[in-house]
Protein backbone atom coordinates (compact mmCIF):
# COMPACT_ATOMS: atom_id res chain seq x y z
CA UNK A 1 0.00 0.00 0.00
CA UNK A 2 1.36 3.44 -0.87
CA UNK A 3 2.12 6.04 1.77
CA UNK A 4 0.07 9.06 0.66
CA UNK A 5 0.15 12.29 2.63
CA UNK A 6 -2.18 15.13 1.63
CA UNK A 7 -0.72 18.43 2.81
CA UNK A 8 -1.93 22.03 2.99
CA UNK A 9 0.99 24.10 4.30
CA UNK A 10 0.04 27.41 5.89
CA UNK A 11 2.49 29.25 3.60
CA UNK A 12 0.27 28.44 0.58
CA UNK A 13 -3.01 29.50 2.15
CA UNK A 14 -6.31 27.68 2.19
CA UNK A 15 -7.34 25.91 -1.05
CA UNK A 16 -10.16 27.56 -2.98
CA UNK A 17 -12.23 24.38 -3.13
CA UNK A 18 -12.25 20.62 -2.61
CA UNK A 19 -8.56 19.99 -3.23
CA UNK A 20 -5.25 20.13 -1.41
CA UNK A 21 -2.05 21.97 -2.22
CA UNK A 22 0.40 19.04 -2.07
CA UNK A 23 0.47 15.26 -2.19
CA UNK A 24 3.60 13.54 -0.87
CA UNK A 25 3.81 9.92 -2.05
CA UNK A 26 5.95 6.84 -1.43
CA UNK A 27 4.73 4.14 -3.81
CA UNK A 28 6.00 1.20 -5.81
CA UNK A 29 3.91 2.01 -8.91
CA UNK A 30 1.85 4.83 -10.37
CA UNK A 31 -1.21 4.74 -12.60
CA UNK A 32 -1.57 7.49 -15.17
CA UNK A 33 -5.19 7.45 -16.33
CA UNK A 34 -5.99 9.26 -19.56
CA UNK A 35 -8.49 12.07 -19.34
CA UNK A 36 -11.93 10.55 -18.85
CA UNK A 37 -14.95 12.10 -20.54
CA UNK A 38 -18.70 11.51 -20.29
CA UNK A 39 -18.92 8.45 -22.52
CA UNK A 40 -20.16 5.04 -21.46
CA UNK A 41 -18.47 1.70 -22.25
CA UNK A 42 -20.07 1.68 -25.72
CA UNK A 43 -18.69 5.15 -26.51
CA UNK A 44 -22.07 6.89 -26.26
CA UNK A 45 -22.04 10.40 -24.76
CA UNK A 46 -23.92 10.59 -21.46
CA UNK A 47 -25.77 13.81 -20.58
CA UNK A 48 -25.10 15.77 -23.78
CA UNK A 49 -26.52 18.99 -22.27
CA UNK A 50 -26.34 18.06 -18.58
CA UNK A 51 -23.13 19.10 -16.82
CA UNK A 52 -23.89 17.16 -13.61
CA UNK A 53 -24.66 13.99 -15.58
CA UNK A 54 -21.38 14.37 -17.43
CA UNK A 55 -19.50 14.83 -14.13
CA UNK A 56 -21.15 11.67 -12.79
CA UNK A 57 -20.09 9.66 -15.84
CA UNK A 58 -16.54 11.04 -15.79
CA UNK A 59 -16.03 10.06 -12.15
CA UNK A 60 -17.72 6.68 -12.73
CA UNK A 61 -15.23 6.08 -15.54
CA UNK A 62 -12.34 7.04 -13.25
CA UNK A 63 -13.68 4.67 -10.58
CA UNK A 64 -13.89 1.87 -13.17
CA UNK A 65 -10.35 2.54 -14.41
CA UNK A 66 -9.02 2.51 -10.84
CA UNK A 67 -10.92 -0.67 -9.95
CA UNK A 68 -9.62 -2.41 -13.08
CA UNK A 69 -6.15 -2.05 -11.59
CA UNK A 70 -7.09 -2.96 -8.01
CA UNK A 71 -7.20 0.66 -6.86
CA UNK A 72 -9.79 3.16 -5.63
CA UNK A 73 -10.10 6.90 -5.06
CA UNK A 74 -7.97 6.36 -1.91
CA UNK A 75 -5.04 5.85 -4.33
CA UNK A 76 -5.58 9.11 -6.25
CA UNK A 77 -2.74 11.60 -5.80
CA UNK A 78 -3.56 14.19 -8.48
CA UNK A 79 -6.38 15.31 -10.77
CA UNK A 80 -6.32 17.65 -13.75
CA UNK A 81 -9.72 18.93 -14.83
CA UNK A 82 -10.55 20.47 -18.19
CA UNK A 83 -13.79 22.44 -18.63
CA UNK A 84 -15.07 23.82 -21.92
CA UNK A 85 -17.03 26.71 -20.38
CA UNK A 86 -15.86 28.99 -17.58
CA UNK A 87 -19.54 29.29 -16.62
CA UNK A 88 -19.32 25.64 -15.47
CA UNK A 89 -16.72 26.37 -12.77
CA UNK A 90 -19.42 27.03 -10.15
CA UNK A 91 -21.28 23.85 -11.21
CA UNK A 92 -18.06 21.86 -10.97
CA UNK A 93 -17.33 23.26 -7.50
CA UNK A 94 -20.90 22.41 -6.41
CA UNK A 95 -20.54 18.87 -7.80
CA UNK A 96 -17.28 18.40 -5.90
CA UNK A 97 -18.76 19.81 -2.70
CA UNK A 98 -21.61 17.30 -2.99
CA UNK A 99 -19.74 14.22 -4.29
CA UNK A 100 -16.13 14.39 -3.09
CA UNK A 101 -16.99 13.54 0.55
CA UNK A 102 -18.36 10.24 -0.80
CA UNK A 103 -15.40 9.60 -3.13
CA UNK A 104 -12.80 10.70 -0.55
CA UNK A 105 -14.46 9.84 2.79
CA UNK A 106 -11.33 10.71 4.80
CA UNK A 107 -11.66 14.33 3.60
CA UNK A 108 -8.16 14.31 2.09
CA UNK A 109 -8.77 15.68 -1.39
CA UNK A 110 -5.93 15.36 -3.92
CA UNK A 111 -4.46 18.38 -5.68
CA UNK A 112 -6.51 19.40 -8.72
CA UNK A 113 -5.49 21.76 -11.49
CA UNK A 114 -8.49 23.28 -13.28
CA UNK A 115 -8.14 24.50 -16.87
CA UNK A 116 -10.59 26.06 -19.31
CA UNK A 117 -10.12 24.83 -22.89
CA UNK A 118 -11.66 25.70 -26.24
CA UNK A 119 -13.22 22.25 -26.70
CA UNK A 120 -12.70 18.55 -26.05
CA UNK A 121 -12.41 15.64 -28.49
CA UNK A 122 -16.16 15.70 -29.26
CA UNK A 123 -18.35 18.81 -29.34
CA UNK A 124 -20.99 17.78 -26.74
CA UNK A 125 -18.37 16.93 -24.09
CA UNK A 126 -18.13 19.55 -21.33
CA UNK A 127 -15.59 18.07 -18.87
CA UNK A 128 -12.54 15.82 -18.89
CA UNK A 129 -10.55 14.67 -15.86
CA UNK A 130 -7.07 13.16 -15.97
CA UNK A 131 -5.97 11.13 -12.92
CA UNK A 132 -2.74 9.99 -11.32
CA UNK A 133 -2.90 7.26 -8.67
CA UNK A 134 -0.26 5.56 -6.53
CA UNK A 135 -0.16 1.82 -5.87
Amino acid sequence: MPDIKIINPDVLGKPLGQYSQITRVKASEFLFIAGQVATDASGKTVGADDFDAQCGQVFANIAAALASQGASFANVVELTTYLVHSQDIARFMAYRLREFPRLFPNGAYPPNTLLIVDRLVQEPLLIEVQTVAAL
